[in-house]
């Protein structure tokens, strides 16, 4: 909220088209994590990766001596290049890698291509789980 009235953005109206939506989305998916984390009595070890390639991951975090990758998208629809974002990070991890995550703007969630894909309502019920 604060970060939106900040940047000038005064009713929902207004956020679909802003430039920083992206960012917005991913620091409210991140902070929620967070917060999940916390109140399960969890460690705040939260990452962030990008290599000089510019192959990236939003969200890195262990879960069973294995690191989950998770790739937060703010649009509605799920593309063929959000998925091989998901796989490309999770490549780098190799065999220490958990199947990828996909947390996008959009409403449904399943499996697809070997990314596990949740909707902006949904992504905390794995989170929970983690």
């Amino acid at each position: 909220g604060l970060a939106s009235w900040l940047l000038g953005i005064r009713a929902a109206d207004m956020l679909p088209l802003h430039p920083m939506r992206g960012a917005l989305f991913e620091n409210w998916v991140v902070t929620e994590h967070l917060k999940a984390r916390c109140n399960a009595g969890d460690s705040a070890d939260l990452y962030f990766w990008r290599d000089n390639n510019g192959l990236e991951a939003d969200l890195i975090f262990e879960q069973d001596n294995r690191l989950q990758m998770v790739e937060i998208k703010s649009g509605q629809t799920i593309t063929s290049d959000t998925i091989r974002a998901g796989q490309r990070a999770t490549r780098m991890a190799e065999d220490e890698a958990l199947t990828p995550w996909l947390i996008y703007g959009g409403d449904e969630s399943h499996e697809r291509s070997g990314v596990k894909i949740f909707g902006w309502r949904d992504f905390q019920a794995p989170i929970t789980q983690a």
